[in-house]
């Protein structure tokens, strides 16, 4: 049994190729895909070779249960629809990945989907809300949306237009915070929309000091998006200091430059929340049973926000060039060249 993939060749290049079926593992589920989503760490695995020859890429899928491993201790059933996270360019198991026809996921880390949300949107999810568990709430130490603080504290979210920002902004307001945002101008009324109170032109030279004085000197909390925030993001936290998540590592020189009172950078890799071994940069990174634990909980939360109607997805760019797995490819082109903001490119199966 063969199953189509989009599978890493060598740096700068994958393509769809004709794989087996990847085989059924206790803790996982075998998915039939419907839709995937693109993220920006799919083409810098394969632009940066950080994938192994083989090694199937693609991390944000929606699907149907085809079967169910017999360690997957959430009630998944053949027929559910599921969306997730995978573990594109795997290392450690090369058959791990959700750009293909028929995929393997971690089972107790996916999402049951109800039915008042759309494939389309459901393939947004998964990058994302693992992301935001990692940042606002394993790092930031946000409570939870179903325990909501009840205070006027804010939250600073660079980088308020991506698809992971998108969420986050939500996410953070559901858990009582107040938000502010950083994005381009045309973004301003959308994120405004999603519940952000304030929002700042990133390309601003006086960002970080004009949030600074729009929260009174209070800011604590800050989440880089990006990567590219070090200086907004320390220049509009309190100047008595306070605590810098990102998901990619920024600048940690420019950080002190700015506000030698920062506590971080604290930096966060979404891959470790499956609980597993793994290998990148160069550098192994041992299983972290507990981001697993954590993802299972947070996981279910952000289920019971969608059957509420409380979470949006960001807008969907859908089949831009085409739909299926070559057009997806292509896909990525247009996140190298920067060319999304305020969506996510999504290709339907």
């Amino acid at each position: 049994m063969t199953t189509k993939a989009v599978v890493f060749v060598e740096k700068g290049k994958a393509e769809v190729q004709d794989v087996p079926v990847p085989k059924l593992r206790d803790e996982y589920m075998r998915v039939r895909v419907k839709a995937v989503g693109l993220n920006p760490t799919d083409w810098k695995h394969i632009d940066m070779a950080i994938a192994d020859a083989g090694a199937r890429i693609g991390c944000d899928y929606c699907g149907v249960v085809e079967e169910v491993g017999s360690k997957v201790t959430k009630k998944f059933a053949k027929g559910d629809r599921v969306a997730g996270f995978a573990h594109g360019g795997d290392r450690t198991q090369h058959e791990n990945g959700a750009f293909g026809h028929q995929i393997v996921v971690k089972g107790d880390a996916q999402i049951k989907l109800p039915d008042n949300v759309s494939d389309t949107d459901a393939a947004t999810l998964g990058v994302s809300v693992v992301t935001v568990g990692q940042g606002l709430y394993r790092t930031l130490g946000l409570p939870l949306p179903t325990e909501p603080a009840h205070n006027e504290d804010y939250v600073l979210i660079h980088g308020g237009s991506t698809a992971t920002g998108i969420y986050g902004i939500q996410f953070a307001r559901l858990s009582g915070y107040k938000v502010v945002a950083t994005a381009s101008p045309h973004n301003f009324d959308y994120l405004k929309g999603l519940g952000a109170e304030q929002v700042f032109d990133y390309k601003s030279p006086t960002v970080g000091e004009d949030i600074r004085k729009y929260t009174d000197n209070k800011l604590k909390l800050g989440w880089d998006c990006t990567g590219s925030g070090s200086k907004i993001i320390a220049g509009a936290l309190s100047s008595d200091g306070g605590k810098y998540a990102a998901i990619i590592p920024p600048n940690e020189d420019e950080i002190k430059s700015v506000n030698p009172n920062v506590d971080g950078p604290h930096n966060t890799l979404g891959y470790a929340v499956l609980g597993e071994s793994f290998s990148k940069f160069g550098k192994d990174f041992p299983a972290q049973p507990e981001e697993f634990e954590f993802v299972k909980k947070f996981t279910s939360i952000a289920q019971q926000l969608l059957v509420d109607g409380k979470l949006k997805a960001p807008r969907v760019i859908l089949n831009r060039g085409g739909s299926g797995l070559e057009s997806a490819l292509k896909g990525l082109d247009e996140l190298r060249g920067n060319k999304v903001s305020g969506g996510k490119l999504v290709y339907t199966l």
